[in-house]
């Protein structure tokens, strides 16, 4: 039990976190103040799985709302150990389910894959239906699958992509192929030479392997540098506080989840229960948003964060049609140690940095190997065959 928030068929071979809503299962983001909630329905995500006779096993542990490094400050799961991992990826690495759903946002399920070696895939915005999920940032959020390897990613990606018409977000192809097969000889990958040396050597040797091995295989790999990664953490920070802000602000005591024992009246009922119901984490993530929505502030800060999600999208294209990948490190360590979660806000903002960019932009993110590959959109076919390379040569 201590993967999973509840059990619901110990036969399942597929884990959904608990940002995914699951019918008549507990379904909470890890948070307090959603205890008890339990949906009517299931998200489109996890209905296409079990129409396609796959078995969900059970909601995984997140961190509230996501919002931490890997999942550390759940509500409910038990701290076993004295370094971070994600539930899910987790779960897969010992073998407990083949594939599991999550919902990145921040960074989260990335850095969770690489601390466990396991693969998850970000896919290209709109691709994967975002009917069902708790939703914070839903200019950025994406539905996306880990798995042992990208074998598994693209088997569940190809049954769970595809148009929606519940999902306003949701792109209008009917379906998706992902593919691990593609011919990528002669592809071009670049390294980003700035975010390389933000992480540490046992973080740089493993990305060097991986580049050598695609360097063997025929493909052209270059480091270059690179400035607008750090532009892009900043831009989307803004805009995620700003968006979860507005998001979570309907979690009040009143209708469902936790509601707090001790008020006097109505103002005293949502301020009693949102703060026993929210960490110091998501507080913090509240105050940071309102703050960039303030008359004083808009222009400033949450407008302009629009602005340079425009000129990242521009830059990042230009990138792309000169690289087929880019190739960068998706943590700075390979192990993360136990903190105190008064220094979350600030360690998930620098730890962001090497995660923001394909949610401010909406492009496709793999992490696989312990490393992370990231793409123009609709580029996942290319990204798991790349990997796929390097996950071959692991086995010989």
């Amino acid at each position: 039990m201590k993967y999973y928030a509840e059990i619901i068929n110990e036969k399942g071979t597929i884990a959904v976190d608990d940002t995914i809503l699951t019918k008549d299962t507990l379904s909470t983001a890890g948070s307090h103040i959603l205890e008890g909630y339990k949906p009517l329905f299931s998200a489109e995500a996890v209905e296409r799985l079990e129409k396609n006779g796959y078995e969900i096993k059970g909601k995984t542990h997140v961190g509230e709302f996501s919002l931490d490094l890997v999942g550390e400050f759940s509500y409910y799961a038990e701290k076993d150990s004295d370094k971070l991992y994600g539930a899910a990826a987790q779960a897969i690495k010992d073998g407990d389910v083949k594939a599991a759903l999550g919902v990145d946002m921040n960074g989260a399920t990335r850095r969770a894959a690489a601390l466990s070696d396991v693969a998850f895939l970000k896919p290209t915005y709109g691709t994967v239906s975002r009917y069902g999920i708790i939703s914070c940032a839903a200019s950025g959020e994406q539905v996306g699958v880990y798995g042992a390897d990208v074998d598994t990613v693209a088997e569940i990606m190809t049954v769970i992509a595809g148009n929606d018409k519940k999902d306003g977000t949701s792109l209008p192809d009917k379906s998706y192929s992902y593919s691990t097969s593609d011919d990528v000889k002669g592809s071009k990958v670049c390294i980003i030479k700035n975010l390389l040396e933000l992480s540490d050597d046992a973080t740089k040797a493993k990305l060097s392997a991986f580049a050598d091995t695609l360097k063997a295989s025929g493909v052209t790999v270059e480091e270059i540098e690179c400035d607008i990664f750090d532009k892009a953490n900043t831009a989307w920070q803004i805009l995620m506080c700003a968006e979860t802000c507005n998001n979570v602000s309907r979690y009040d005591g009143v209708k469902y989840g936790h509601r707090s024992e001790t008020y006097r009246n109505i103002d005293e009922l949502y301020v009693n229960s949102r703060t026993e119901g929210f960490n110091f984490l998501t507080k913090a993530t509240i105050l940071y948003g309102s703050d960039v929505l303030s008359k004083n502030r808009y222009s400033d800060c949450y407008d302009k964060a629009l602005r340079v999600r425009t000129i990242v999208a521009d830059k990042m294209k230009k990138l792309f049609e000169k690289y087929d990948v880019v190739l960068t490190p998706v943590c700075s360590q390979c192990e993360y140690e136990k903190y105190d979660i008064k220094d979350a806000f600030t360690k998930v903002y620098k730890e962001s940095v090497f995660t923001a960019t394909p949610n401010l932009i909406g492009t496709p993110a793999l992490v696989s190997c312990g490393v992370q590959l990231l793409g123009t959109h609709f580029a996942e076919s290319k990204l798991l065959s790349l990997s796929k390379i390097v996950e071959r040569k692991g086995e010989n």
